[in-house]
């Protein structure tokens, strides 16, 4: 803060007299430079710039506005709040198609006059202490990020409990195709045995006792064949299932 003291003549004094003015330069509010920081930046023009004439500035990507670049300065990520504190100091919304502010002492290449710039609401000193405009909207600043913040915990909190919801879903999804796919192998192996089954006992030429068909040399071993044909068979068609997962 730039003071000085002026005569009655127009000279400086630097002693004490009655008539004497205090000349007073403020600095501008910590939020404005910090928004002028994130505008002024080239490094994330594809995300917030200035306009086409460095009057105003648009912030492209809201989403990654919020969750990149709040946070860095501002320690939240609420673009809502941001609209809100852009609005406490005269900035208007110039565009219906696009997320534009201007504010006629906010241009490009003129931080110096952001000092100019003052909050709508007037803040009145308490219990007769003087607190400055600046000291104000400085404390009114961390208020607002402090309640932001356990805002954005919250909705970082809901976003992980939807992502849980989505993911359970996806396995539940995933479980019963596989259910299912283990139904079908079931009674493919049980369709195979019942047909082979049916052609084992037409193409059997052994002779009947009684309706009962008599054992003879090579049968444990053609049953045998048997099993390790289905249990080929039963093999084959997992790796098929497995496959198509």
């Amino acid at each position: 803060m730039v003071s000085a003291t002026v005569s009655g003549g127009g000279g400086v004094d630097r002693g004490g007299h009655d008539d004497l003015v205090v000349v007073t330069k403020s600095s501008p509010s910590p939020f404005l430079l910090k928004t002028y920081m994130l505008v002024d930046d080239p490094v994330t023009d594809s995300v917030v710039s200035w306009n086409s004439d460095g009057t105003g500035f648009v912030v492209w990507q809201p989403a990654e506005f919020a969750r990149d670049l709040l946070p860095t300065l501002f320690k939240h990520s609420n673009f809502s709040s941001f609209v809100r504190q852009l609005n406490t100091y005269g900035f208007r919304k110039v565009a219906t198609s696009r997320w534009e502010f201007c504010n006629e002492r906010f241009h490009k290449g003129r931080k110096e006059a952001l000092c100019q710039i003052r909050r709508r609401k007037s803040w009145a000193s308490k219990a007769g202490k003087a607190v400055t405009p600046t000291q104000k909207e400085s404390d009114d600043d961390q208020r607002s990020s402090s309640t932001n913040s356990l805002s954005s915990g919250y909705n970082i909190l809901m976003d992980e409990n939807h992502k849980l919801k989505k993911e359970n879903k996806d396995l539940y999804f995933e479980l019963s195709g596989m259910k299912k796919k283990c139904k079908e192998l079931i009674d493919l192996v049980n369709m195979y045995n019942t047909n082979s089954s049916i052609m084992e006992d037409e193409d059997d030429q052994r002779p009947k006792l009684f309706g009962v068909r008599l054992e003879v040399h090579g049968d444990k071993e053609r049953k045998r064949k048997r099993i390790e044909e289905v249990s080929e068979s039963a093999r084959r068609i997992l790796l098929s299932v497995n496959a198509n997962k």
